[in-house]
């Protein structure tokens, strides 16, 4: 019969047209074509290089057909090692799915290898806490978590998932709404006694701005209306880019500017006094706290239970909210 196709699967290989084809290499071939190259797919796996390129030529050579162009500036499948590398993702997410199913059966316990990505200032106060108390009652799951404030790219990392604070773009990614991120707009009351405060959201342009050094545009600010309309936005200055949250904060304590900040980030100095908020009427633009995961046939057990926890854990509050401030400044000084 033509194009049959006898699949048989035991726990290491699959039996493809007679020919037995070992999962680590298909493994291998999914990991190189999502992380764009033989080195970070080689970290991603925890093998040697040479390792990979050998399973990659004895998959090619199984298959007699040329699945990946390789060049200095890195490797890219060929229309052949296209189609083949959508079916042999859906194998491996099927596969990863048997295993989800018979696994921790006995012992209740969750068992997986997963590599996820924050920001920095979210990650180390309140996603790292979750998580570290999570692998303490899940002594099977191991867990890779880079900090960083930049987006970064999920399949060319080899992340199974993100947490990302904003507005979402990128149609080729799963997303889980977890929080809303209130910010505020806030300075030093050293830069109040030196500069006054601005009476309106159109006064804002004209004081120092401390800018986030991550925005991929010309600086600038949104604001909310208190109405149904669009957000009031305002194109800011300012002699000082920052790409850390904490740091604009400094900045704002040091009486460099004004800052629009997350509140998760601003909390504590509002509290004591080192920053006070300016215009809390219209505040900046709410964002949004995500678990964010790369679109897939089958969801892993891992990903499925780091996104239920974080459900769990800011459904219906948000912890950097919970402390009021003291009293906002909220007139010009003269």
């Amino acid at each position: 019969m033509p194009n049959a196709v006898d699949c048989t699967v035991s726990p290491r290989a699959v039996i493809i047209r007679g020919m037995e084809h070992d999962f680590g290499n298909l493994r291998a071939f999914v990991q190189v074509v999502e992380n764009g190259g033989i080195t970070p797919a080689a970290q991603r796996l925890g093998v040697a290089k040479s390792v990979l390129s050998q399973r990659l030529a004895k998959l090619e050579g199984e298959l007699h057909v040329k699945l990946l162009h390789r060049s200095p500036r890195g490797v890219t499948p060929t229309d052949a090692g296209k189609r083949f590398y959508q079916r042999a993702r859906d194998v491996l997410s099927r596969l990863q799915q048997a295993v989800d199913e018979v696994s921790g059966v006995d012992d209740g316990g969750l068992r997986a290898s997963l590599r996820i990505t924050a920001p920095m200032t979210f990650g180390t106060q309140y996603l790292g806490p979750l998580l570290f108390d999570f692998m303490r009652r899940n002594p099977g799951l191991e867990l890779a978590l880079d900090l960083d404030d930049r987006y970064l790219d999920l399949l060319a990392g080899g992340f199974d998932l993100s947490v990302r604070i904003g507005r979402l773009h990128d149609s080729s990614l799963m997303a889980r709404a977890l929080a809303p991120s209130r910010r505020v707009l806030c300075c030093s009351p050293d830069y109040a006694a030196r500069h006054g405060l601005p009476a309106s959201v159109a006064d804002v342009g004209v004081h120092d701005c401390i800018c986030y050094g991550n925005a991929s545009v010309a600086p600038y600010w949104q604001f909310e209306t208190g109405q149904s309309g669009e957000p009031q936005t305002v194109v800011v200055r300012g002699r000082i880019h920052l790409n850390n949250g904490e740091s604009m904060r400094d900045a704002a304590i040091a009486g460099l500017g004004l800052a629009a900040l997350p509140r998760f980030i601003a909390a504590a100095a509002l509290r004591d006094g080192r920053l006070v908020e300016i215009l809390p009427g219209t505040p900046p633009t709410t964002d949004t706290v995500y678990a964010v995961y790369p679109k897939t046939r089958y969801v892993s057990r891992g990903v499925r239970a780091i996104i239920d926890l974080l459900v769990s854990a800011f459904e219906g509050r948000t912890p950097w909210d919970e402390a009021p401030a003291p009293a906002s400044a909220r007139r010009r000084k003269a």
